[in-house]
């Protein structure tokens, strides 16, 4: 699980492009990863096993890393205070653990430097283990990234980037005909 998480992470920053700073959100099921059905089987020990890789790629790229807790917490997001600062993002109070928020983001919620958490978010790249509907949380131009690394153990892994808006160019028209 670490290596296949860390190949996954290192492959979309290679894509992204992300400047220090910006923003990585991920969610994970870790139920997913085991061969179970999402919200099933939560495990601190596979949280961990993935979460360690995800942070180490987040502190050499020098980009701040978000960890979406599960549905039962509208999936709001473990942030590192400074993140929440930095992008102005409002605080909620709520301390995930793993049948309220998921294993993932309760073990973040306790590795994370000064975790909080907030509701909402718009990330710059975004990596899903186990289809955990990221795409709440990035911004408004997604655009896919498929990776060599498509499973981490069982769960299958979707990646996107964002891209600023395109308006006008090549394509726009400026009169109705």
């Amino acid at each position: 699980m670490r290596s296949q998480t860390r190949a996954a992470v290192d492959e979309l920053l290679a894509v992204a492009g992300l400047s220090p700073g910006q923003v990585l959100v991920v969610g994970c099921s870790t139920s997913e990863i085991t061969g179970r059905r999402i919200g099933s089987a939560g495990s601190e020990a596979v949280a961990g096993a993935v979460l360690e890789p995800l942070w180490e790629a987040a502190q050499e790229a020098g980009i701040y890393l978000a960890c979406q807790c599960c549905e039962h917490l509208n999936r709001a997001l473990v942030v590192p205070a400074a993140a929440a600062e930095r992008y102005g993002w409002e605080r909620v109070s709520v301390v995930p653990v793993p049948k309220a928020g998921g294993a993932f983001a309760a073990r973040a919620m306790r590795r994370l430097p000064e975790a909080v958490v907030v509701e909402e978010i718009a990330a710059h790249a975004g990596l899903d283990i186990g289809l955990t509907m990221i795409g709440m949380h990035l911004r408004h131009v997604a655009v896919p990234v498929r990776l060599q690394t498509a499973m981490i153990g069982q769960a299958r892994v979707v990646a996107a980037r964002t891209r600023p808006k395109l308006i006008g160019g090549a394509r726009a028209v400026y009169e109705i005909s």
